[in-house]
């Protein structure tokens, strides 16, 4: 073929393939969710979080590629012997971390971390072979299950759908088509190899991870329209009940825990989520009825004190159960909490977001932003994952591992639930904290500005203010652990009849700027008695934060009254986030620090404590947290 024909050529296939990532019109939901994230929204976080948020992005988003080039040189070297030696999820490394650089990015609209982030992607997408393949396993070994550089079976599917993961929401932010592309591929070759009677994923090992592209399949149905995606979707849900799958939607259909299922680890959570996409398309009630019935079990049976998730990398049926609660399980728990928020407008799921972010999200972090924890346990100490977890290690990847790729997302999911929206006129404010949110509706551009010290605090200031006077509606979450919840309007009070714990509370009115709500939260300290392994202990909260104790060295734990903490003052220190002196029983005063900065230097930490003369409340659908308050 002469030079001119293949130029011919090469352009027929660039026109083709750019017709090939042009999304067609997509389908109509036939049952869109509840809430959803505003295109148009701008958030700008300060205060205690937002310095976290910013050393994540300095001392790790903005290092990680260059000081572990393996994120992308695995790809390029797939097939070059000697083969490197990988980790069954190896392939997972980019797609996490472009998956949490991007909900980061849509939470501070840093323009380094847009460039940066950007550069990663250009890269990315020219190592994808021309089959689709993105992973890091030998051309024989694709998608096969097994890989002869590989210490067990591999995850293959389970790494594409994390890179695919990441493509869809880099190309939902940016609109760069050529991440959309990409993840169409992925799509394709996903097809190409699984659609159909005779080729099933469940039969290359590792379900509960190689079934996770039933969530970004489905993801990508509703980008494009494309059917097969929707066909091999429907193909895993059928899967599910296979031997050696997790069988998720016959067992919560038949009103079954999640600890219950075949595959009770935590990564079966994305295969799950897939369910609530499938739902959304279809309006199929039994994937709406099985994912939720999901989701409130691990809240009753698995999350734990902190907002953490899994005991031992999976679900136990037990909160008090001591083993260790991974990062990626916790992050993969609030990914699925922001799709049942979604999906059902509950607040209290916001308020469980909010606890697993202002303590088990802060915790896994250093202040730093250098290194995050695998194990961040409800008593003991917190380790880096690198040293935790050091057998993930691999040259040219010596920082990278399942959880310090992922532990940035729990930052950047504030970016999903902080502020959502419900229809054209109405606002719902989730996210309380010194920050700036802005969204368009009714018409209008609307800034709700936070003056405030929570979570320290329980006095909220917000300051609207509308481009131009506008009527619409604004939904104030009141967590359920607030029993008595103030509000005022322009300093005026507003009838409590309607404000109820575990509620929003509706303001539609003729809003212009100056307008300014006040919200008044109830921080009286609410209590969690344990059970089985934490019976006779305590866990304590003033609003969403749990407090714990550093404990030293072969140190008793102290014994408190409950009754002790009501006449208990926080303080706030240059250490600690937050700080109550409490008297133990024996009349020696101790401090009570927020669970977040509990633990620091590695010193022994503790967040169930012996108590006495604690309220005991039974988990409810209302009052998930079990705490009850001192009288």
């Amino acid at each position: 073929m002469n030079r001119s024909c293949r130029i011919i050529l090469v352009s027929i296939l660039l026109i083709v393939s750019q017709q090939r990532s042009s999304p067609a019109a997509p389908p109509p939901d036939q049952a869109p969710p509840k809430l959803d994230r505003p295109a148009n929204l701008s958030i700008n976080l300060r205060g205690r979080v937002r310095d976290y948020v910013n050393a994540v992005t300095d001392n790790w988003l903005l290092r990680a590629p260059a000081d572990n080039p393996a994120i992308l040189a695995m790809f390029r070297d797939r097939d070059k012997q000697p083969y490197r030696d990988f980790l069954p999820w190896s392939g997972e490394f980019a797609g996490k971390y472009l998956t949490a650089g991007t909900q980061i990015l849509r939470l501070t609209a840093d323009d380094r971390l847009r460039v940066h982030l950007q550069k990663f992607v250009d890269e990315l997408v020219t190592l994808q072979d021309t089959d689709g393949y993105l992973g890091p396993f030998p051309k024989d070994f694709r998608l096969t299950g097994k890989a002869p550089n590989c210490g067990g079976g591999t995850w293959d599917a389970w790494g594409h759908y994390h890179i695919m993961l990441g493509l869809l929401l880099w190309h939902e932010s940016t609109g760069d088509a050529k991440a959309l592309a990409c993840a169409r591929r992925i799509g394709d070759l996903l097809c190409d190899k699984f659609l159909g009677p005779e080729k099933r994923i469940v039969d290359t090992g590792s379900a509960e991870m190689n079934h996770a592209p039933i969530h970004t399949l489905a993801l990508l149905y509703r980008k494009t329209g494309e059917k097969r995606y929707l066909d091999l979707a429907q193909e895993i849900v059928e899967e599910f009940s296979l031997p050696g799958a997790g069988d998720y939607l016959r067992v919560a259909l038949a009103g079954k825990s999640f600890y219950q299922t075949p595959k009770p680890r935590w990564e079966s959570l994305h295969p799950i989520m897939g369910l609530i996409e499938l739902h959304r398309i279809t309006a199929n009630p039994d994937y709406r009825r099985g994912f939720e019935q999901l989701w409130w079990s691990i809240a009753e049976y698995d999350r734990h004190n902190n907002g953490g998730f899994s005991s031992g990398e999976q679900a136990q049926g037990n909160p008090y159960h001591g083993g260790a609660i991974e990062t990626c399980c916790t992050i993969a728990w609030m990914a699925m909490s922001v799709e049942m928020l979604a999906t059902t407008g509950d607040s209290i799921i916001a308020d469980e977001l909010e606890l697993s972010t202002l303590n088990q999200v802060l915790a896994l972090h250093s202040p730093t932003g250098q290194w995050c924890t695998y194990n961040t346990p409800m008593d003991g100490v917190r380790k880096p994952s690198t040293i935790d977890i050091a057998f993930q290690k691999r040259v040219g990847s010596e920082q990278l591992n399942c959880c310090s790729v992922n532990a940035a997302r729990g930052f950047g999911m504030i970016s999903d639930w902080a502020l959502m929206q419900e229809n054209e006129n109405t606002l719902i404010l989730n996210w309380y904290g010194p920050s700036t949110l802005t969204a368009n509706i009714a018409g209008t551009s609307v800034k709700l500005e936070q003056e405030t010290a929570y979570p320290l605090e329980p006095r909220i200031v917000v300051k609207v203010s509308p481009d131009k006077p506008a009527d619409f509606a604004l939904k104030f979450r009141i967590p359920h652990w607030s029993s008595a919840t103030g509000f005022l309007l322009n300093w005026r009070p507003l009838t409590t009849e309607n404000i109820k714990p575990g509620a929003y509370f509706t303001i539609a009115r003729h809003w212009k700027a100056g307008d300014q709500i006040t919200i008044d939260l109830d921080f009286t300290p609410h209590i969690w008695s344990g059970q089985k392994e934490c019976a006779g202990k305590s866990s304590i909260y003033r609003g969403p934060i749990l407090l714990a104790c550093d404990i030293g060295k072969g140190a008793e734990l102290p014994k408190i009254d409950a009754r002790q903490l009501l006449q208990a003052k926080p303080s706030l220190t240059s250490g600690p986030w937050l700080a109550m002196q409490v008297n133990t029983i024996d009349g020696q005063p101790i401090n009570l620090i927020d669970y977040a900065s509990a633990g620091g230097n590695g010193a022994r930490y503790a967040s169930w404590l012996p108590i006495q003369n604690t309220p005991s409340t039974p988990f409810s659908r209302a009052s998930p947290l079990r705490s009850g308050r001192v009288k």
